[in-house]
C-alpha cells in the first residue's frame, strides 16, 4: 500500500492515488529556506533541531489556505476547528505545549493581492525548536521529534485544499 503524507510547508496540488488514500505533489521545487532546514536538521540531528530551547526567539509561522471549489461551508469550519484545537493538542511527548498562540480569520484586505487564498492562520512559537517540531514531516521523521497532531491535522486536511501558502519569520527586534 503506498504512503505518503501531506506537508504543508509546501505549495501542494492534493491528488488521489488510486488506493484509497490522497498524497501531496509539490508543485515548486524546494525552496532555499526548505533546503536550509534540511541541511540544519542533518547537521544537528532531529533531537537538537526540534529541541524547545534551539534558536530562542518567536518564531511566527503564518499559513494560508484556498479551499477547494467542492469543500463545503461544514468541511471548511472542520478544518479550521481542527487547526484551532491544535492549540491545546500540540504537545511534547512530555506533555509541554509546543505553540505559543494561534489565531486565525478569513481574508479580507481590500488590496487585491490575496492570489485567492481564503483563510489564515498565524501560529507563534517560542523557538524555531518548537517549530520545527510543529512541522515535523517531512523533514523530521523520528517518533518524539515531530507532533503527532499536527500530522494528522495534514492528513485530514489535505483533500479540502486547492491551495497552501506558509510563510515563517522569526521575529527580529
Amino acid at each position: 500500500m503506498l504512503r505518503c503524507s501531506v506537508w504543508l510547508a509546501l505549495a501542494l496540488s492534493v491528488v488521489a492515488t488510486g488506493q484509497g488514500e490522497v498524497c501531496a505533489s509539490p508543485i515548486v521545487p524546494l525552496d532555499s529556506a526548505a533546503q536550509t532546514a534540511h541541511k540544519l536538521q542533518e547537521a544537528v540531528g532531529e533531537a537538537r533541531f526540534t529541541a524547545p530551547d534551539y534558536r530562542p526567539g518567536t518564531v511566527r509561522h503564518m499559513v494560508m489556505f484556498q479551499f477547494k471549489p467542492t469543500t463545503t461551508v461544514a468541511e471548511r469550519r472542520e478544518v479550521t476547528q481542527r487547526f484551532k484545537a491544535l492549540l491545546s493538542l500540540s504537545r511534547r511527548p512530555d506533555g509541554t505545549p509546543v505553540i505559543s498562540t494561534l489565531e486565525t480569520g478569513p481574508q479580507n484586505s481590500g488590496e487585491n493581492a490575496d492570489f485567492g487564498l481564503e483563510y489564515g492562520y498565524l501560529v507563534s512559537f517560542k523557538s524555531e525548536g518548537d517549530r520545527n517540531f510543529y512541522v515535523g514531516r517531512p523533514i523530521v521523521q523520528g517518533v518524539g521529534h515531530f507532533d503527532p497532531a499536527h500530522d494528522a491535522f495534514k492528513a485530514f486536511a489535505g483533500p479540502y485544499l486547492a491551495k497552501v501558502v506558509v510563510f515563517d519569520f522569526t521575529v527580529t527586534p
